[in-house]
């Protein structure tokens, strides 16, 4: 059992196109220095905003789930598979990049959101037919309950799946109240606060948690999370849930004995 808590500070930064796209990243990619480079299935995460009109051009993926999320704004996305999408606030774009795709975004100015990959197994993954779909804000479940508003990307009532062992909940607190997660046995949250003030509380750990902080919670038997608000704001956060020990080799093993089986 474990909560941890990282700031920015612990975390790395990115850019692109001569900086009119800026990255936060709580798990950056091998060799950037993030403090934290993995949580079980969930490889690399970064939320981007774009200070000005920025493009990205053509760059090839493989093997990896990419879910890319938006808080606001919109993108423009043309991929190798033949798909033209723009995708629009609170809308979703899922590619499960297979044997490999190559993909370019427009970003309009102002525009914020998320960038998350899952490892499935890369030995069936990277062999396996690429594939693109998105959603639209509507499309996704939203319940609102006792001042707690929970949208769920990535689980029970979404129309989104992935291969890679995953939930994921955008998750808005009003403030004062509280909201309560179960952890199951061997899983971990992995959470990234957008806005607000809360207070963390974790089998006998408080925490206090600020906007743009990154928190890591282990359960090693079925435990609940916590989350108050504080009583000035409201506090909106990303959740994914996530096996807390990748289940299979991983993404940098699988490439190791692809490299021995090549020398031999």
């Amino acid at each position: 059992m474990s909560m941890r808590v990282f700031s920015t500070d612990q975390q790395v930064s990115g850019g692109f196109d001569e900086g009119k796209l800026v990255e936060q990243k709580p798990i950056g990619f091998p060799g950037e220095g993030s403090t934290v480079d993995r949580v079980g299935t969930l490889f690399y995460w970064a939320w981007f905003q774009a200070k000005e009109d920025a493009y990205l051009p053509p760059h090839p993926h493989r093997g990896f789930e990419i879910i890319s999320y938006l808080l606001k704004g919109r993108v423009h996305h043309q991929d190798t598979l033949g798909n033209e999408r723009t995708l629009n606030t609170g809308g979703l774009q899922v590619m499960q990049t297979g044997s490999g795709v190559q993909h370019s975004e427009k970003y309009e100015k102002g525009t914020s959101g998320f960038q998350i990959w899952f490892e499935p197994f890369m030995g069936e993954s990277n062999y396996a037919t690429p594939t693109y779909a998105d959603y639209e804000d509507h499309e996704l479940p939203v319940t609102t309950k006792n001042g707690i508003t929970v949208k769920t990307i990535v689980g029970h009532h979404s129309p989104v799946h992935l291969v890679a062992d995953s939930k994921m909940w955008d998750v808005t607190i009003s403030a004062g109240q509280k909201f309560e997660h179960d952890i199951p046995d061997g899983y971990s949250i992995a959470s990234l606060v957008v806005e607000g003030k809360s207070n963390w509380h974790f089998q006998n750990e408080t925490k206090s948690v600020d906007s743009h902080m990154f928190v890591v919670v282990e359960a090693t038997s079925l435990h609940s999370l916590k989350i108050e608000a504080s009583t000035n704001e409201d506090t909106r956060l990303i959740l994914i849930q996530i096996p807390s020990v990748l289940p299979y080799p991983s993404y940098k093993e699988v490439r190791i004995r692809a490299k021995v089986k090549k020398d031999e």
